[in-house]
């Protein structure tokens, strides 16, 4: 039987949660799973939990744990023969609490960027609602200023990455996140990364999932020949 390998990532809004999980999912064959993707496919496709999650996102509010749950753990549970990454979920620990009820984890990693960074870096920050692709002026700008490279539809800055907003919006994430990351650090899977840049938390990401992650894939290799 192969053994497959499951983990979380987690930081705060501007972290480069989605970036990090790029280069894993591109560097060691995982499927990369975005809770933003799930929530947003659900309320396309109109399904109980997406009509849920919709009506707490047209107000401006949070998506609760069991709307979150209800959306993200059948996915999950489709996914039984592939190792995955899984950003955006948990972000409180009744989720985190759900998920391991549901799948065990390998790794938990944390992002820790200081606060000055990611003040700087959501202040640039650019987004397509649709799709929730992320644009950042500085070092991902659009082809064409405020407008989405695939459908060329305008891109918005949200209310809560202005300033005024943002550090009430990352002190609250600070406290919703301290539970959760003592859960996983109490299952002694947590590793927390902290730097300016992802071009230098990288390096340390990539070392540690190569000692954890190539013996997982060549099994799965060798498994899949039989």
């Amino acid at each position: 039987m192969s053994k497959l390998f499951r983990a979380v990532i987690m930081g705060p809004p501007g972290s480069g949660k989605g970036t990090i999980s790029e280069r894993i999912a591109h560097s060691f064959g995982l499927k990369h799973l975005s809770s933003g993707d799930f929530v947003r496919e659900n309320i396309a496709a109109k399904t109980e939990a997406g009509v849920q999650a919709k009506t707490y996102i047209k107000k401006g509010l949070l998506v609760p744990d069991h709307v979150m749950t209800r959306l993200l753990l059948p996915r999950l549970e489709e996914m039984t023969k592939y190792s995955w990454l899984l950003d955006g979920f948990p972000r409180t620990l009744a989720q985190a609490e759900a998920l391991n009820s549901a799948c065990d984890l390998d790794v938990a990693i944390n992002l820790n960027i200081p606060l000055e960074t990611l003040k700087e870096r959501l202040r640039h920050r650019w987004i397509h609602p649709p799709s929730g692709r992320v644009y950042n002026m500085c070092f991902n700008p659009p082809r064409v200023q405020g407008i989405d490279d695939i459908t060329g539809e305008p891109l918005i800055q949200q209310e809560d990455d202005r300033p005024e907003a943002l550090v009430a919006r990352l002190r609250h994430y600070k406290d919703v996140a301290k539970p959760v990351t003592d859960f996983y650090k109490a299952k002694g899977i947590l590793y927390t990364f902290s730097d300016t840049e992802t071009d230098r938390i990288w390096p340390y990401i990539n070392t540690l999932l190569s000692t954890k992650i190539p013996t997982i894939q060549s099994d799965a290799r060798c498994a899949s020949t039989h």
